[in-house]
């Protein structure tokens, strides 16, 4: 997978849980192994072992085989694994733009920006969505169409915090629970899996730009989302909610004519190619 930073610079990055995610589709033993691992009480049960203290024996390895330097982030030790994932960074680490007519990314992530049309399909952990079949709702779609969706892909290696890009008012959560069967046992040369991932998505009555649709989309195995209940006033900034235990995603949909996306996203979009963003920092503003 390429992407590229601000300042242009591209890097190869490796998504060896997007190798092991297609094993588990593409191959015979893979979809074996993936009938236990979507289990409920694998989850459950892979998420008691992260709790766990044995399990930061697990952290060392993996900040240093990702770079993840130690004086970023708010706490030194960490009482398990998960606590570790689910670590805080430090606030001036991640210094927000708070203009109100900036649009700031509300995580670390791989970005890529797509229009919304009536046909159009959106590829997220994998999965092909429709902007009614992400939603599940006509009037959504409808809403948003001629619009933009954001996409922030983030992997085991990013910060698994997010925060409000925007001051406004916000709805109730609406959370859609995953799915997962076997469309065609026998097509066994063929992809023969339906799958959702389980999505949350809030809209904001936003102050300056409008309707705006917040989801976040949750890993296909273990992952799992935790947002604080926030309905009503929310401010630019403040924190959102977390992720746990794998990689996910944040999808963020724009109504026409709302923002415009800086020019070097828009273009390595259009090139394939994703753009590194660090949460807070500006990716667009009002039109």
């Amino acid at each position: 997978m390429i992407s590229v930073d601000r300042a242009g610079n591209r890097t190869q990055i490796y998504d060896g849980q997007g190798r092991f995610v297609d094993f588990l589709l593409e191959t015979a033993p893979g979809r074996l192994l993936l009938r236990l691992l979507v289990r409920p009480w694998v989850s459950r049960l892979a998420g008691w072992l992260l709790d766990r203290a044995p399990s930061r024996l697990l952290i060392g390895p993996f900040m240093r085989r990702n770079g993840i330097a130690p004086d970023d982030w708010a706490e030194e030790r960490w009482p398990s694994y998960n606590a570790f994932f689910c670590r805080r960074i430090r606030p001036e680490k991640r210094p927000f733009d708070f203009d109100p007519y900036h649009l700031v990314a509300p995580c670390d992530g791989k970005l890529t920006v797509c229009p919304i049309g009536a046909d159009s399909v959106f590829s997220i952990k994998g999965v092909d969505y429709t902007m009614e079949s992400l939603t599940r709702s006509a009037e959504l779609a409808e809403r948003f169409c001629g619009g933009m969706l954001l996409l922030f892909r983030l992997s085991v290696d990013d910060y698994h915090r997010y925060s409000w890009a925007c001051d406004g008012t916000a709805g109730d959560a609406v959370r859609i629970p995953g799915v997962f069967h076997t469309v065609n046992p026998r097509a066994a040369a063929k992809r023969p899996i339906y799958r959702e991932n389980t999505r949350e998505y809030t809209l904001l009555d936003a102050d300056v730009f409008g309707p705006m649709l917040v989801m976040e989309v949750g890993a296909m195995l273990v992952g799992r989302i935790v947002n604080s209940p926030a309905s009503g006033p929310v401010h630019r900034g403040d924190e959102k909610g977390r992720f746990e235990f794998g990689g996910s995603s944040i999808v963020l949909c724009l109504t026409a004519g709302s923002a415009v996306i800086d020019e070097d996203i828009v273009c390595n979009s259009l090139d394939g190619l994703e753009t590194l963003v660090k949460m807070g920092e500006k990716i667009g503003a009002h039109r």
